[in-house]
């Protein structure tokens, strides 16, 4: 039988016996959905807003007018108070931010010999027991603020801890720091951490690192690499080797550097045997 409904021919008959058959099957147990694939931890790049890095000479006002928004709208969305001006080296949202920046917040503990790896037979020059822990709140490179941390000797435990607060005032930005599992999912290679306490030598050398003391500490390895002659490290940070540059996470004599060197803290970029962008110590070593 041939009906028109609404305008479109349809066989009853046939619909008769599909519903039929339908009601015939056996009833069953629910399928279970399939389970949902794995996801991956991605960059928070493209949740980030616009950004600026503050260079010698800037100004909140001049900034605002290069990019066509208010000072008072640069200042909101950065946290800046009047008279407060910008830090060389800092990094601006150009837009309101998803979050607003956590508090300043420091403390300082001490470690066990498992989480500094401590092994007797290495002969490492620092028990443990003379090691801190310094937790500190920064900034990564999309803006979002973290609780890290910085193994060091307890003797510069509150120069480290001074050295981070002014970071955190200027704006800086920090690719990673411990624990990277959960500030930096996303980043899997290691030498992008900002670090201080490891029992190693000094490339190429039988001499052990003022690392291997506590007493240094190396920030944003990549943006800020080792040159020895032809010798890059880490290999990833030649495409930073162009220091007028103003990039995110690079240190200058009159931005960031400043926060360590007023804390009692050397710079290898200073140094003349080879240049050590991300190496600071009191020793000067």
């Amino acid at each position: 039988m041939i009906m028109v409904f609404r305008g479109v021919m349809v066989d009853v008959k046939k619909m008769l016996l599909a519903f039929l058959t339908v009601l015939t099957l056996p009833f069953g147990p629910a399928v279970a959905a399939e389970a949902a694939p794995a996801v991956v931890q991605s960059s928070p790049s493209a949740a980030a807003v616009p950004y600026h890095i503050v260079r010698p000479g800037e100004t909140i006002k001049k900034i605002a007018a290069f990019y066509h928004i208010t000072p008072a709208q640069l200042r909101a969305w950065n946290g800046i108070i009047k008279p407060n001006q910008p830090a060389v080296d800092g990094v601006l949202n150009l837009a309101k931010p998803q979050a607003q920046l956590a508090g300043w917040r420091t403390w300082a503990e001490g470690v066990t010999p498992g989480q500094v790896n401590w092994d007797p037979a290495a002969k490492c020059p620092v028990v443990p027991a003379k090691l801190r822990k310094v937790w500190v709140t920064y900034i990564d490179f999309y803006g979002a603020s973290h609780l890290g941390s910085v193994v060091v000797n307890q003797a510069i435990a509150a120069q480290t801890q001074r050295v981070f607060r002014v970071l955190y005032r200027m704006r800086f930005r920090i690719q990673g720091m411990s624990p990277m599992s959960l500030n930096a999912p996303y980043l899997s290679d290691m030498g992008t951490v900002t670090a201080g306490y490891s029992c190693r030598k000094v490339a190429g050398t039988q001499t052990l690192s003022q690392h291997a003391y506590g007493m240094a500490i190396d920030i944003n390895p990549v943006q800020n690499p080792m040159i020895r002659g032809t010798s890059i490290d880490p290999v990833n940070g030649s495409t930073f080797l162009a220091r007028a540059a103003y990039r995110r996470g690079m240190v200058h004599a009159a931005g960031a550097v400043r926060a360590f060197t007023a804390n009692g803290f050397y710079w290898g970029g200073r140094w003349h045997s080879l240049k050590d962008y991300m190496h600071f110590s009191p020793t000067n070593k």
